[in-house]
């Protein structure tokens, strides 16, 4: 199979559209602008083959609730304490979008391999340029950014990444896997060197799905490989590795504090919340117990009392009801034991739980970085299966 060929049968922009697709995850994690440009090139492509007829609107099941999610944000951000901001911070919604693209983007096993094949490129070459920052960094504080503008997007999409490409080693049958080896070897030294202890909780919890799946009795590498990594690392790792467990270390105690405030606003705001991107104005407000420091910060530093303190109750039941729907939905393609498929759903199954356990210290699903790569990660095993299904009605 040549993943670079062009299918012939096909009209130019019903070719050129998984390319698009696969350019943008090309730059993905090397150049925000270029990812855009190209995500909405696909957009457009999408839009003219829907316009032609040459495609129909369709999506995973897991998608509908995720639809829902969306309109609850939009109600709740023209209920918003401040609509302005909670309107352009709605944009982002936007970004959902990539599941349907993909889902009609992918109708051949080699659009998800170029695709993929492109993301391993930008992911090895943040990674390199994320350790050469590490190594020539000013100071030991210096937090590492790789191409991303701040550094706990660099961790989530590293944390994301690395699982990724560990699946596709692990349990990919062709010689391709080492190449995805290599990638996830280099995408957890650069997601260690962050410093970002939320992102390594996420990658310890989710790998323990990978190797579940693929060796039962090789979980027993992570307890050795974390004692391996610290006793090999420089000083500044291993001290915050520790304060993961310290309750006197300065961000610990914020994030106590933030979950307080985000109860006693959810309490205040429990239907359509405060609207999207404005819990850090309504925090201001001295009732809700913030000290200076914590009131310098944007968010709660977790997923669930962030979406129901600026969106509401409700519409953090159905953020729930996406996750477990998709992780269900995930379970169920286990099922099928073909490696290329089994390889995406076990990828996807720990960025669910990577997403989760990280989000439990911090807002990564605010992140657009993040829930790109995300969205992407939990739909093409879907596309993959929906493409194995239509080749075995063409031999019947």
């Amino acid at each position: 199979m040549n993943i670079f060929e062009l299918d012939k049968d096909k009209g130019l922009l019903a070719s050129l559209f998984p390319i698009s697709l696969a350019v943008s995850l090309l730059f993905f994690m090397v150049s925000i602008s270029l990812t855009q440009i190209f995500l909405s090139v696909s957009l457009i492509l999408w839009v003219i083959l829907l316009l032609q007829k040459k495609l129909k609107i369709s999506f995973p099941s897991f998608f509908l609730p995720l639809l829902v999610y969306a309109a609850l944000s939009l109600i709740s951000a023209i209920f918003s304490v401040n609509r302005e901001i909670s309107l352009k911070d709605s944009k982002e919604l936007l970004l959902y979008l990539l599941v349907p693209i993909a889902w009609g983007a992918f109708v051949q096993t080699r659009d998800i391999a170029r695709a993929n094949l492109a993301l391993l490129i930008s992911g090895c070459l943040d990674s390199l340029y994320a350790l050469g920052q590490f190594v020539f960094k000013t100071s030991a504080e210096e937090r590492i950014t790789g191409f991303m503008g701040h550094y706990m997007t660099q961790a989530g999409i590293l944390l994301l990444f690395s699982l990724f490409a560990l699946s596709q080693c692990l349990f990919s049958k062709d010689k391709g896997k080492y190449l995805w080896g290599a990638g996830a070897l280099l995408a957890l030294l650069a997601l260690i060197v962050t410093l970002t202890r939320s992102a390594w909780v996420g990658f310890a919890a989710a790998v323990l799905v990978i190797l579940f799946l693929y060796k039962p009795k090789s979980l027993i590498v992570i307890p050795v490989l974390a004692v391996v990594i610290f006793f090999l690392s420089p000083q500044v790792i291993k001290s915050r590795a520790l304060s993961i467990f310290s309750l006197k270390s300065f961000s610990n105690r914020l994030r106590v504090e933030y979950l307080r405030a985000g109860i006693k606003i959810i309490k205040d705001y429990p239907i359509l919340g405060s609207g999207p991107d404005t819990v850090d104005l309504v925090f201001q407000d001295p009732k809700y117990g913030l000290s200076e420091e914590a009131k310098n910060n944007v968010h709660l530093h977790n997923n669930f009392t962030q979406i129901a303190a600026e969106r509401g109750i409700p519409t953090l039941l159905v953020w729930v009801v996406f996750q477990v729907w998709t992780f269900i939905a995930l379970l169920k393609l286990l099922k099928n034991k073909e490696p290329s498929l089994f390889s995406l759903t076990a990828a996807a199954l720990a960025a669910i739980l990577a997403l989760i356990t990280a989000g439990l210290f911090e807002y990564n699903f605010a992140d657009s970085e993040i829930t790109t790569l995300f969205l992407y990660l939990i739909t093409i095993p879907f596309a993959s299966f929906k493409i194995q299904e239509k080749a075995k009605e063409k031999q019947v």
